[in-house]
């Protein structure tokens, strides 16, 4: 029996009257991979942005247990949950670490020094890459330090 980290329960999105997702089902387990594919406009995006509660919806998201269907997008990110959109959102001409620093401002120097450490830790290549211009990393490499 696998553990249930993600699912979605006849999800529904709207963009003000335009209703996007049609009851959506969707179960991840723990080790799983799981792909959403289909043709531009089926509702890929939207049902990301479903999960991260970035689009009025209706239905039932769950993460590891808990209902996160009307949390905060915020909270739902330091519950671990990222959407990295196509363009990466990265700033090019800073370094991967200067990246970092920049979205973390909030935040002590002490939690972001942590911070990016442990994100360094979970992806060598980026600690590899510090210095490096983030515009100079690969795709994969940019939608990493995106995810950070």
């Amino acid at each position: 029996m696998s553990n249930q980290v993600l699912s979605c329960e006849n999800v529904t999105a709207s963009y003000g009257a335009i209703q996007a997702l049609h009851g959506v089902n969707l179960e991840v387990n723990e080790g799983e991979i799981v792909v959403v594919l289909g043709a531009n406009g089926a509702g890929k995006t939207t049902t990301l942005r479903a999960i991260c509660n970035m689009v009025a919806t209706e239905g039932t998201v769950m993460l590891n247990g808990s209902d996160i269907s009307k949390a905060d997008t915020a909270d739902i990110v330091n519950a671990g949950v990222a959407h990295v959109p196509q363009g990466r959102g990265t700033f090019a001409a800073l370094t991967v670490l200067e990246n970092l620093e920049v979205g973390a401002y909030t935040r002590t120097d002490d939690e972001v020094q942590s911070d990016i450490e442990m994100w360094f830790e979970k992806y060598p290549v980026l600690g590899e890459r510090r210095t490096q211009a983030a515009g100079s990393l690969s795709g994969g490499e940019q939608q990493m330090l995106a995810v950070a």
